[in-house]
């Protein structure tokens, strides 16, 4: 075990450092750069009147650092990752972790909140599925879940502002942001209420698409879990079948479903653009969508590597739980 660990851990190396240099001449490769959005900004009359001249342009790329070869700035900026520094924004030359600091937060209250209430809902109506095979329950949670699961997400937000947040019907829950105006000077269960007041419609909308795949995954497990021969066993000796199925088939059922965790942790880091986008929450999604439309490389960088560093680490996590839950699983 040890031994696969220290092999694995050493693997992760390599590959970080190949997902970043592909991002970075993906990056590199995309139309525009930093110098060239502020001439375009210039020309807009979004700066100053002056005449933006070569020379502001070159400025403009040794601020940024953009005059050096590529492999150079790469390497630079591998330099700067070792010691924990993603350097700072090109947009507002604010430090990259200040910005992230910022957001992740909010990110992680939106997405911690989903996944408990998908696993929360999901895995009892995946149990209760399989358990009544082909009864009328059975067939109408699929189609309600499959039903949920073919709607757009956007187009769930925009629907459920419409309903809800003051549109053509009801105005019920707040359309915009995380909190009111101000709420940080109110009493800390005040606050609470109101953070929860605005989260009920976006965390709608990140929740009802996983319900359908955890709870049809939940199903599909549990199904072929019912029907080994130790389950059958399980029955003949006498059990109930409320400690067949909870005590031997309910564990078993369950492995894919608590390894499934581990993958989710790059999820937690990235948020959604969509939906912080459409109830206009300051989330990491919006802080990736808005560096990409401004060209920031560092924020981008760092969103990256931090999100593929967590999904290798996520890769890690799912061997270890599989060994941990199923002692016949070995990792040699």
């Amino acid at each position: 075990m040890k031994a696969y660990l220290v092999r694995r851990l050493f693997q992760i190396v390599p590959t970080l450092l190949g997902i970043t240099l592909i991002t970075f001449l993906i990056i590199q490769l995309a139309p525009g750069n930093p110098a060239a959005l502020k001439i375009q900004m210039a020309s807009q009359g979004q700066m100053s009147d002056r005449a933006v001249s070569q020379q502001i342009i070159e400025e403009t790329k040794r601020l940024y650092g953009l005059d050096k070869p590529i492999p150079v700035q790469y390497l630079l900026w591998v330099k700067r990752v070792f010691t924990l520094d993603f350097g700072t924004s090109y947009k507002d030359h604010r430090p990259v972790w200040d910005k992230i600091a910022e957001r992740l937060p909010v990110t992680l209250q939106l997405n911690i909140f989903s996944l408990f209430l998908v696993y929360l809902i999901a895995i009892p109506c995946g149990v209760y599925s399989a358990t009544h095979s082909g009864s009328p329950a059975d067939r109408l949670l699929t189609l309600l879940f499959f039903f949920l699961y073919s709607l757009p997400s956007f187009w769930v937000a925009v629907l459920l502002i419409m309903l809800f947040g003051g549109g053509d019907f009801w105005d019920v829950f707040p359309v915009y942001g995380i909190s009111s105006i101000e709420a940080d000077r109110w009493p800390f269960f005040k606050w609470i209420l109101d953070r929860f007041h605005h989260l009920v419609l976006p965390v709608f909308c990140l929740t009802y698409g996983g319900l359908a795949y955890l709870s049809r995954l939940a199903r599909a497990d549990m199904l072929e879990v019912i029907r080994e021969d130790y389950v059958r066993t399980a029955r003949a000796k006498g059990l109930s079948e409320r400690t067949v199925i909870f005590k031997h088939a309910f564990r078993n059922a369950l492995l894919p479903i608590v390894t499934l965790l581990a993958f989710l942790l790059p999820a937690l880091f990235g948020g959604s653009v969509i939906i912080e986008s459409v109830f206009s929450i300051p989330g990491m999604g919006q802080l990736g969508f808005e560096a990409v439309l401004s060209r920031d490389y560092p924020v981008i960088m760092a969103i990256t590597t931090i999100s593929a560093l967590l999904t290798l680490i996520g890769l890690l996590l799912s061997d270890i739980l599989y060994a941990a839950l199923d002692p016949r699983i070995k990792l040699q």
